[in-house]
């Protein structure tokens, strides 16, 4: 029997909470670079049941995308999109960033855009990151928001001579991720269709426990100690976001992006996480 599909992209915490939220009676296609991170969370997800199945997919890769894309419509039309995915810069090289986070995301959302069904939904996982860099020119943030995918890494400000280091990348990606899918809200409304997008701040991952380990675990765990919340989130509070975003009770809400880090960006900006020379 055919039923909804959703594409899950990423087999981490966050990106399950939103399938355990939102993939009740459909069946979730869940694709990760490490086919048994993916395996896991399909095991974790069916014993709760869920109809989920697993596959190795490469965000990096339009071929692997395209290839998740036609396994997932076997089961039905794609309803929903929750993605994931990505690197973190402690993880991975400027370079890696780039092309998984920037690109990956990017070539993602216009492969699913083609064939996602009348009245679907997608949330895409960005982060609070982009939300911190200076404000780009107008020109930089159009290029970012619908430049040919395969045109993308080409863009001068995506150059290594303008890239400081991995979270100066990692923060050009999330901002790109933010205008790719204020674009995509365009050609996915011409199919009765939304996106959005959230910026998570500091959530307790395995991601983020990397994070802690990594060479600015000091300035991550200041970021969550500091911040209005004063602690860091969990990836139950973004899907409670996602829920709204995905659900009928969002449904005026497309184009857009939400910044949920419990004020660490408020503080980076009017508090005491303020930059000392800023």
């Amino acid at each position: 029997m055919k039923k909804d599909v959703m594409i899950l992209t990423g087999a981490g915490q966050i990106g399950m909470a939103i399938a355990r939220r939102m993939g009740y009676g459909k069946k979730i296609v869940i694709g990760d670079k490490r086919r048994e991170n993916a395996e896991a969370i399909a095991d974790t997800m069916n014993k709760a049941g869920f109809d989920t199945v697993a596959m190795e997919m490469d965000l990096s890769s339009r071929t692997s995308i395209q290839g998740l894309i036609v396994e997932a419509q076997k089961y039905g039309e794609i309803a929903m999109l929750v993605n994931a995915a990505g690197v973190s810069p402690s993880q991975a090289s400027i370079e890696t960033i780039l092309q998984v986070d920037l690109y990956g995301t990017a070539v993602l959302l216009e492969e699913v855009g083609k064939v996602i069904r009348q009245g679907g939904t997608s949330v895409t996982i960005s982060s609070q990151s982009g939300h911190r860099m200076p404000a780009l020119t107008a020109e930089e943030d159009e290029q970012l928001a619908t430049t040919p995918c395969e045109e993308l890494l080409a863009l001068p400000l995506l150059q290594s001579r303008n890239i400081r280091d991995t979270l100066h990348a990692y923060q050009l990606a999330k901002r790109c991720n933010v205008k790719r899918v204020m674009a995509e809200a365009v050609r996915w409304g011409e199919r009765g269709a939304r996106i959005n997008s959230i910026s998570p701040g500091i959530i307790v991952t395995p991601l983020a426990i990397d994070e802690f380990n990594g060479p600015r675990g000091d300035f991550y765990k200041e970021m969550f100690a500091k911040c209005p919340a004063g602690r860091p989130g969990t990836a139950d509070e973004v899907a409670n976001v996602a829920e709204l975003l995905m659900s009928d009770r969002g449904a005026f809400i497309t184009g857009s992006d939400f910044l949920m880090d419990g004020g660490a960006t408020a503080s980076y900006f009017y508090g005491p996480l303020r930059p000392k020379n800023g």
